[in-house]
């Protein structure tokens, strides 16, 4: 690309309020943190992230809009040379505009669709009812690694387009913004007594559901009771009221009998952590790698999990194994204190491999552009 003209790049975003948070999914930091890896692009020469509704672009944005500057779709569609749809989709009327201008589309997937399709048909939560479009004219499709085994034929088949496994990037710049202010810059604090378990998962779908970390959570407290002074499920509040099933199957605890564990509602992560929690417990199914892994160990908080795509952070137990992960647990409990700050460097000299910047990540994005611009537009 070195001889080509370097690329205008959009990313797009669908506002749904115009202060809204960062924190109530990953979303619109993904877009930030794409647009920041691509900056590192030598042959990018401008990044803007593209709004696609009618929500005003104004300075209550919880962004800096001079290093991430955001505009509307109007603003940008003469100005791009390559857009990624990834939080916000184009219709068929932008997508004729930008292709009669030679602009390049790709769509981004970062999402589990497959999964999202199959939950609204079998248990009939509305997703797009009768309002579906999907773009037969991207030019390219990138996906993040953690979807590829369950939704990437369902990306090719519908988009009718090759799907190919990009760099997943992440950044602690808005991590370090929200903790600045939290005693300790909100990093895992080493104290004596019994730990407080954390269980974190959005209980949105059947990806990342709390289940099987309050059972691992449950054999550690079976097996050392004076170890566990509480456990704590967020985003469980509803189910802990109103679903009998969940309700009736909590109770035959222990931790839930002998009152050692809490059902809430939603928290800001870094805050819940700097605040609540000594060890966090995870379980994924089908998400190998997400913001929150990452998130708790930059922190230095130990992350019990079963993401095979970063086993080397944290501590990792394989798939269901949940007296693996009680183990897990347990040796946290045993070992984390002493040698935490180790702990908490070695994490994030892992974690280097996501950041923006990143010297291979930044040559895969600038050699896929550099293949996207050589190949004709579709």
């Amino acid at each position: 690309m070195s001889n080509a003209p370097r690329l205008r790049i959009g990313i797009t975003i669908g506002l749904h309020h115009e202060a809204e948070t960062l924190w109530n999914n990953g979303i619109k930091q993904n877009a930030v943190f794409l647009a920041e890896a691509l900056k590192h692009c030598p042959g990018v020469a401008s990044v803007v992230l593209v709004n696609t509704t009618t929500v005003p672009i104004t300075p209550a944005l919880p962004w800096d809009l001079t290093r991430w500057p955001t505009v509307n779709f109007e603003a940008a569609k003469d100005s791009v040379d390559v857009l990624i749809e990834l939080g916000g989709q184009i219709d068929p009327a932008q997508t004729d505009y930008l292709k009669r201008r030679g602009a390049r589309l790709v769509s981004y997937c970062c999402g589990f669709e497959y999964v999202h399709a199959m939950e609204s048909m079998l248990f009939s939560k509305p997703l797009w009812g009768q309002n579906l479009f999907v773009n037969q004219r991207y030019d390219d499709i990138w996906m993040v690694p953690q979807v590829a085994n369950i939704s990437q034929p369902y990306f090719e088949v519908l988009r009718r387009a090759e799907a190919r496994a990009v760099p997943f990037v992440w950044s602690p710049v808005f991590l370090d913004e929200r903790t600045r202010a939290l005693p300790g810059a909100g990093v895992y604090q080493p104290h004596a007594g019994a730990r407080r378990l954390s269980v974190m998962e959005p209980n949105i779908n059947v990806v990342k559901f709390c289940l099987y970390p309050v059972l691992i959570a449950e054999l550690a407290y079976r097996s050392r009771p004076e170890a566990i002074a509480l456990l704590q499920v967020t985003n469980a509040e509803r189910l802990a009221r109103e679903n009998m099933e969940f309700i009736t199957l909590m109770n035959q605890l222990d931790l839930v009998r002998e009152h050692k564990a809490v059902f809430l509602g939603r928290h800001e992560t870094p805050v819940f952590l700097a605040q609540n929690t000594d060890i966090v417990v995870s379980h994924q199914w089908e998400n190998p790698l997400n913001y929150f892994y990452l998130e708790t160990c930059w922190q230095g908080y130990p992350l019990v999990h079963n993401a095979h795509l970063c086993a080397d952070l944290g501590y990792y137990y394989q798939g269901n194994d949940v007296a693996g992960g009680s183990a897990r647990v347990l040796e946290a409990i045993d070992t984390h204190d002493a040698n935490a700050a180790n702990y908490r460097s070695r994490q994030r000299t892992l974690i280097d491999r996501y950041l923006p910047g990143n010297a291979a990540a930044t040559g895969v994005y600038n050699n896929l552009l550099l293949d996207l611009m050589q190949r004709p537009a579709r």
